[in-house]
């Protein structure tokens, strides 16, 4: 009996946890290819090692899922165990066929690796984007057959547009998607280099770097001896509403009523704050 794959991946391969021996087929290993939809990027050699000495004494415990192709055989799930495979020296692979769309192949790729949590957010966000752009579907869709809510998509994606270097950065671990929220928040492009430099160079922390944008925002207001300056209970909330929709908030207070000042950028972006005021 093989290791289930998880309820997710469940619901699209039929009988998977009762598949007979007899339908796994032994795939000489250079006829696999990874899948050409595959969302992960980098697999980090530490992991590969370990799982490289894993099968070494143990063997392929869970075999892995591939379709039909003109050249071979395209992994849809298992190209880590697949790498692993060829580093211990393997020439076969144990693995069960299906029939599968390329829609579903992107699918169950980014589904995977979701469920593994092996993706980092610069790849998350690509994934969701490929998947909208290719399958032409909106984000409400994509968050009713993934399972995420749209507030999370919308959020991964907007990522997407921060500088390349930002993205880089954020590639390779140097800055969290936390910064990367934090700095979609800066109003001129001219101030995210300077401050992305900063952080780097401080290690500042995400609450940090959110505490300065804030203070970047703020315009030099000529005051009056008599006028006071803005509570600090307004303050706060200005904050507490500021990290939680990641974007710029404005509280104001007059003589009988106030006004908070919500900014967007897109679309996509009013509808995901829209999604966090509304949620619990």
């Amino acid at each position: 009996m093989t290791k289930r794959l998880g309820k997710g991946l469940d619901a699209f391969f039929t009988n998977i946890e009762d598949t007979s021996e007899e339908a796994i087929e032994q795939i000489a290993i250079e006829e696999c290819r990874p899948n050409p939809y595959q969302p992960r990027k980098t697999f980090e050699a530490d992991a590969i090692e370990e799982l490289k000495e894993s099968i070494l004494e143990y063997g392929i415990i869970q075999p892995l899922i591939a379709r039909k192709s003109i050249k071979g055989y395209e992994i849809v799930v298992g190209e880590r165990r697949l790498r692993a495979a060829k580093e211990a020296g393997l020439t076969e692979v144990p693995v069960i066929v299906q029939e599968l769309t390329d829609e579903r192949m992107m699918e169950l790729a980014l589904l995977e690796n979701l469920q593994r949590e092996d993706l980092n957010p610069i790849e998350e966000a690509t994934a969701y984007s490929t998947l909208m752009r290719e399958l032409n579907i909106t984000q409400e869709e994509l968050s009713r057959r993934l399972g995420k809510s749209r507030s999370h998509i919308a959020n991964m994606v907007r990522l997407l547009s921060l500088p390349t270097n930002v993205i880089a950065y954020m590639n390779n671990g140097e800055l969290t998607m936390g910064h990367g929220r934090a700095l979609l928040g800066i109003k001129e492009n001219a101030n995210v280099e300077p401050l992305v430099k900063r952080i780097l160079a401080e290690k500042l922390n995400v609450r940090q770097v959110e505490k300065i944008i804030q203070e970047m925002h703020e315009k030099p207001l000529k005051r009056k001896k008599s006028e006071q300056k803005k509570d600090i209970f307004l303050q706060e909330k200005e904050s507490a509403l500021q990290n939680r929709l990641g974007t710029g908030v404005s509280i104001q207070r007059g003589k009988r009523k106030g006004k908070i000042q919500i900014e967007f950028y897109t679309n996509d972006d009013l509808e995901r704050i829209i999604d966090l005021l509304e949620s619990k």
